[in-house]
């Protein structure tokens, strides 16, 4: 049974590779005619739009924008071996634990239990590939779920395999369709192309992989994924060997290889290079000028200016409320593709340096980068308090609306649930305001509170002392029946600390009448 099973998988895969096959032949022609003078179309846009600020112009240049992506997208599921990524040992667990802390701005609504069984078992893959097939999976899962949902992540490990389950209990797929996914240009999305499934089909097929999809409309999708089991310890990770410019001095080494760097860096940062632009948009941050910026830094020595960009870029991540995971992931991009280059430079200098050299550099390099990042997240994190703080006092001061009504006069209309801590805000509010502004009459409403216990109550009485002892005088308007009934059973009162009146119209009507009688 167990044999049948397997033929017919193979089978479906054969089939799906031959489809795959065949559409990547298409592309590869496609993309060859025409991405070249799509992208020229949209260099000559860019200049019209330097002259000519019209609608249209940026209308083209968005929908270019978007066949170029396809064309891209196509071409790199038609030759999945383009990209230049060894193979390395790959642990999952690991790998999917990380990647959910990308989604940290729908936790909110979507909650994550995740069973990660066999943490240290591993895989023999292209890494980078790997994360943005897992990267699309929960990216579909958390856009499948409208509302509030939950998805269920888990990692088991079987004699020779390694096998990822990822669950949603979203809108679900119509079971005629289940056939059709991951197919290039088919999607259950409105807007979708399809084409992010279609990498996810093509990746684990070409680490060996099997794929099940399990779906039912308003319950839920289930992939299940297996991996051949890597059965030898994790290998060291390989030194990289880089095609670059040979110059005598590292900082102009970095400076003269700036553009392989850049494309290194956003290889190796998988996830964060489609947000790239979006990060650009939303907070003016532009991650690779910064990142060689950084980098220079840091070759440097310079260690002073590394403090002040960290405080820079933290407080810059948290005014515009960006993923802190994203800078994460970015910055240890940062760090790998740094080391890479220097062992690129090394080797073309044909520099032997002592184990002690080695080790000092690598002390002080890793010391300018850990210093970064510790700025970073106490610069965030200071940047966040403060913000929660100045948020904090703004709700107080907007609890306690004193409101001028003439130059000695003001109201002081409350709304809603009153405790002890509203009622300690409210009492040093008002001491505070009758001996800034020289307050005389103080009228408060309290039509708006539906109930306050006996502690408030008596707070508020102490209030009114000191307003009385500062020489005002307090109007308390709109009792509501059952707050004077709680204050009677409590024998409190009012009386002798507080005019009071029915409704805050008749204590309006009454002082400005007064205030207005002939002497």
């Amino acid at each position: 049974m167990q044999k049948v099973e397997n033929t017919v998988e193979r089978k479906r895969k054969d089939i799906h590779m031959s489809h795959l096959a065949s559409v990547g032949q298409i592309a590869a022609g496609i993309a060859h005619e025409v991405k070249n003078p799509l992208t020229a179309v949209k260099g000559f846009l860019q200049l019209l739009r330097e002259r000519h600020d019209r609608n249209y112009v940026e209308i083209a240049e968005s929908e270019l924008e978007n066949a170029i992506d396809i064309l891209q997208n196509l071409l790199q599921v038609s030759k999945p071996e383009m990209e230049d990524e060894t193979y390395v040992s790959v642990n999952l667990a690991v790998e999917l634990d990380a990647l959910t802390q990308l989604f940290q701005d729908q936790f909110y609504r979507v909650t994550i239990h995740k069973d990660l069984q066999a943490p240290d078992t591993y895989i023999f893959g292209k890494k980078n590939q790997l994360k943005k097939v897992f990267f699309n999976l929960l990216k579909n899962a958390f856009e499948a779920i409208p509302d509030q949902g939950s998805i269920y992540i888990e990692h088991t490990v079987t004699d020779d395999e390694v096998i990822v389950c990822i669950q949603d209990n979203g809108l679900g797929i119509p079971q005629e369709k289940l056939s059709m996914l991951g197919t290039p240009f088919f999607s259950t999305k409105a807007n979708g192309t399809g084409m992010g499934l279609t990498l996810v089909f093509s990746v684990i097929y070409q680490h060996g992989g099997t794929i099940e999809v399990q779906s039912e409309e308003g319950v839920g999708t289930k992939f299940t994924i297996s991996f051949p089991k890597e059965m030898n310890n994790m290998k060291l990770k390989e030194v990289v060997t880089l095609e670059l410019e040979a110059t005598t001095h590292l900082n102009e080494f970095f400076i003269v290889n700036r553009e392989a760097f850049e494309q290194r860096l956003l290889m190796e940062a998988v996830n964060v290079r489609d947000k790239i632009d979006e990060i650009l948009t939303i907070g003016n941050i532009n991650l690779l000028e910064n990142a060689h910026k950084l980098v220079l830094y840091i070759i440097d020595g310079k260690e002073y200016e590394v403090i002040a960009f960290a405080k820079q870029e933290g407080v810059m991540w948290a005014k515009h409320s960006l993923t802190l995971a994203f800078k994460l992931e970015w910055i240890q991009a940062v760090r790998r593709v740094m080391w890479d280059f220097l062992y690129n430079f090394d080797r073309l200098n044909n520099q032997c340096e002592s184990r002690e050299h080695y080790y000092s550099l690598e002390k002080n390099i890793n010391q300018l980068m850990d210093q970064f990042l510790n700025q970073l997240f106490i610069s965030y994190s200071q940047f966040k308090d403060d913000l929660i703080r100045a948020q904090r006092a703004m709700v107080e001061d907007l609890s306690v609306p004193i409101i001028p009504l003439t130059r000695t006069t003001s109201i002081l209309p409350l709304v809603g649930a009153i405790d002890e801590l509203r009622a300690e805000t409210i009492e040093d509010k008002i001491i505070t305001q009758i001996g800034n502004d020289k307050i005389e009459t103080l009228i408060i409403d309290l039509s708006g509170v539906m109930e306050m216990d006996a502690n408030v109550v008596q707070k508020l009485i102490n209030v009114f002392d000191g307003v009385n002892m500062m020489g005002g005088q307090p109007i308390v308007t709109g009792l509501r029946p059952e707050v004077v009934k709680m204050m009677i059973r409590s024998g409190l009162s009012f009386e002798k600390k507080a005019i009071t009146k029915g409704t805050l119209q008749q204590a309006l009507v009454d002082h400005l009448a007064n205030a207005f009688k002939p002497a």
